[in-house]
C-alpha cells in the first residue's frame, strides 16, 4: 500500500468516526446545558464553592465568574510549582523558577499549554496530575461555558440573562469531559500508553551509561490533553513520545479526540437555537477549511524534491516513522486548526510551505473546528462579520438568527478579531527589534523569523505548539508569552460575552423575503471566504517574510 493511499484511508476512517459521533454527542451536550436538574456530586461542588446554580447571570456577572475563577486557578497553579520541592511525589525535582512558573500557570489556565521546560525533568507527579491535568479539564470547561453563553444570546430574546457560569462550568466538566476522558484513557492504555506513578528508573544499558525515565499517569492526562484541546505533554517530545502515543492506532484516536467536541458543538448550537440547519452551515464551513488544509498539508509534505525526499517517500525530517507523513500531517493540521498545540512531529522541520500551513491554521483563529468552545464562539463571531459584509453588499440591515447586527454588535465583533493580531504582530515586532530575544533563535533568515512569529502566534491564539528551534526558556519569552496567552484568552471573552448580552436583549426580527438565508451553502461559502480574506489581509506581510520566503527559496 502506498503512503498516499494509507493517508487517504486514515482520513476516511477519521471522517467516518466523527460522523458517527456527531449527532449523539451534539444532542447530549445540548441536553446537558439546557437541563435544570443537578446531580448529587454537582450539588456538593456548588455547596463547597458557595454558588447558586439556579441564579441567572447577565453578561457582566458571567464574565466576573470567568475571570475570578481563572485568576484563582493561575494563582494556585503558580503556587504549586513554586513549592514543588516540598510536595510529596516531586520525584526529587526542585521548585520551578518564578518566570517559568508564571508562564506555565498562565499557559495551562488559558488552555494554551505552551511548555518551555522538559516535562519529565521538571514536574513531579503532584504538579503533573493535581495541577496541570486538572487545569486541562477546567480550562476546557471554561471555553465551553463561554460558547454556550453566546449561543444562549442568539437563542434568547428580551432578556440579558445568559445562564449561570458555575453551573455551566461544573456540568461541562462532570457530564461531558470526565466521562469521555475516562473512556479515552482506557483506549490509550489498551494501545500501549503508560499509566502509573512510578519513580525515576534506568532503562537499558547504552554507550556511556544508562538512560533514565520516570513514569506517570500519562494515559489519563493524554486523553484530556487531546479531548480538551489543551496540548501539554507529560514528556518533552509530547505526542511523538511512545509512552504518550505508541502506534498509528493511538495516533488516529488522538486526532479523533482533538476534533470530537469542537465539531459536535455545531450540532449543540443548532439544537439550542432551534434550527439544525444553522448548525450544519457552521459545520460545513469548518469542514471545508479542515479538509482543504489536510489535503494541502499532505500534498506539500509528500511532494518529491530531490533524491533524499524520493528515497524517504516525502519530507520525513522531524517525523516519526511510526506515523509517517500522512499521520503526521493529519495531526499537525488538527492540532493547529484547533487550540490543541500537541505535536507528534516537529513543525519546525516541515517544508517551508508546510510550516506556513500550521502557522496559517492558528492565524485563522483556530475555528475549523477550533478549540473546545473557543472554536464555536470564534466561528460565530466570523458569522456575524460575514452577515454584516453581506448586508453592505445588498444595502440592508444585516440579521443573523433573527437578531439585528447593528453598530454595537459589529464593534464588539471587530474588537474580537483585532485582539489576537495586535498581540501577535506587536510582540513579534518588538522581539525582532530587540537584541536579546534574537539570541534564542537557532536559525537565521526566514526560518528564524518564523520561529519568533510562530511562538507569538501560538501563544496569543492559545495553541501551545512551537517551532522547536527557539529557546523560549528565558525571562523575556516566559514573561511576554505568558502575557500574550492571558490577553489572547480572556480579552476576546469580554467581547464575546458582551455581544451575547446585547443579542439576548433584542426582540427577534421576523424573517422576510429579503432576509439572507444563513442556513444555505451559499452563506457557508461566504463565511469561508470572509475568514480567508480577513486572515490573509492581516497576516500576509508577516507570512511573506517567513514561511513563504522559505518555501519559495527551497
Amino acid at each position: 500500500m502506498s503512503p498516499q493511499l494509507a493517508g487517504g484511508l486514515q482520513l476516511t476512517a477519521l471522517i467516518a468516526a466523527l460522523a458517527l459521533s456527531y449527532r449523539p454527542l451534539g444532542d447530549y451536550m445540548a441536553r446537558v446545558y439546557s437541563s435544570e436538574k443537578h446531580y448529587r456530586p454537582e450539588k456538593w461542588i456548588y455547596r463547597v464553592i458557595g454558588a447558586n446554580p439556579a441564579a441567572e447571570m447577565r453578561w457582566p456577572a458571567y464574565l466576573r465568574g470567568v475571570l475570578a475563577f481563572s485568576a484563582v486557578s493561575v494563582l494556585l497553579l503558580y503556587l504549586m510549582q513554586r513549592v514543588q520541592g516540598s510536595l510529596p511525589g516531586s520525584l526529587g525535582f526542585s521548585s520551578i523558577d518564578p518566570d517559568q512558573a508564571f508562564n506555565t500557570a498562565a499557559s495551562f489556565v488559558a488552555n494554551t499549554n505552551w511548555q518551555s521546560y522538559y516535562g519529565e525533568q521538571a514536574m513531579g507527579h503532584v504538579v503533573q496530575t493535581g495541577g496541570l491535568a486538572v487545569q486541562n479539564f477546567l480550562s476546557a470547561a471554561v471555553g465551553m461555558a463561554v460558547a454556550v453563553a453566546l449561543v444562549r444570546g442568539f437563542a434568547r430574546s428580551r432578556t440579558g440573562e445568559l445562564g449561570n457560569f458555575w453551573a455551566d462550568l461544573v456540568r461541562g466538566t462532570v457530564r461531558v469531559l470526565l466521562p469521555i476522558a475516562f473512556l479515552g484513557a482506557i483506549v490509550l492504555v489498551a494501545c500501549g500508553a503508560i499509566q502509573n506513578f512510578s519513580g525515576i528508573h534506568s532503562v537499558g544499558q547504552f554507550t556511556g551509561g544508562t538512560q533514565e525515565w520516570n513514569g506517570g499517569a500519562v494515559a489519563s492526562q493524554e486523553a484530556i490533553k487531546e479531548l480538551g484541546t489543551n496540548g501539554g505533554g507529560y514528556f518533552n517530545a509530547n505526542s511523538a513520545h511512545p509512552f504518550e502515543n505508541p502506534n498509528p492506532l493511538s495516533n488516529l484516536f488522538e486526532i479523533f479526540l482533538i476534533l470530537l467536541i469542537p465539531f459536535a458543538l455545531t450540532r449543540t448550537f443548532g439544537r439550542m437555537v432551534g434550527s439544525l440547519k444553522q448548525g450544519y452551515a457552521i459545520l460545513g464551513a469548518m469542514a471545508v477549511i479542515w479538509l482543504g488544509f489536510s489535503a494541502l498539508m499532505m500534498w506539500t509534505e509528500f511532494a518529491h524534491r530531490g533524491p533524499a525526499f524520493e528515497i524517504a517517500g516525502g519530507a520525513m525530517e522531524g517525523k516519526e516513522t511510526r506515523f509517517g507523513i500522512a499521520g503526521s500531517s493529519l495531526f499537525a493540521v488538527a492540532t493547529t486548526l484547533t487550540s490543541t498545540g500537541a505535536v507528534n512531529s516537529f513543525h519546525s522541520s516541515y517544508t517551508g510551505f508546510g510550516g506556513g500551513i500550521t502557522l496559517l491554521g492558528m492565524q485563522l483563529g483556530e475555528i475549523a473546528p477550533g478549540g473546545v468552545g473557543s472554536g464555536l464562539y470564534g466561528m460565530l463571531i466570523m458569522a456575524v462579520i460575514a452577515v454584516f459584509i453581506a448586508g453592505l453588499m445588498v444595502g440592508r440591515t444585516p440579521e443573523y438568527l433573527g437578531k439585528k447586527i447593528g453598530t454595537r454588535q459589529i464593534q464588539l465583533a471587530a474588537c474580537y478579531i483585532l485582539v489576537t493580531p495586535a498581540l501577535v504582530l506587536g510582540f513579534t515586532a518588538v522581539a525582532m527589534a530587540l537584541p536579546t530575544p534574537a539570541d534564542s533563535m537557532t536559525n537565521s533568515g526566514a526560518h528564524g523569523f518564523s520561529e519568533i512569529l510562530y511562538a507569538y502566534t501560538s501563544a496569543a491564539n492559545n495553541n501551545g505548539s512551537a517551532f522547536a528551534g527557539l529557546n523560549a526558556d528565558t525571562q523575556w519569552f516566559n514573561t511576554t508569552l505568558g502575557i500574550a496567552m492571558l490577553f489572547g484568552r480572556f480579552l476576546p471573552m469580554v467581547f464575546v460575552l458582551a455581544l451575547a448580552g446585547s443579542l439576548a436583549e433584542q426582540r427577534p426580527v421576523p424573517e422576510t423575503a429579503g432576509t439572507l438565508r444563513t442556513d444555505k451553502p451559499l452563506y457557508a461559502g461566504l463565511l469561508v471566504g470572509t475568514i480567508l480574506i480577513i486572515t490573509g489581509l492581516t497576516y500576509f506581510p508577516a507570512l511573506a517574510l517567513g514561511p513563504l520566503a522559505e518555501g519559495l527559496a527551497s
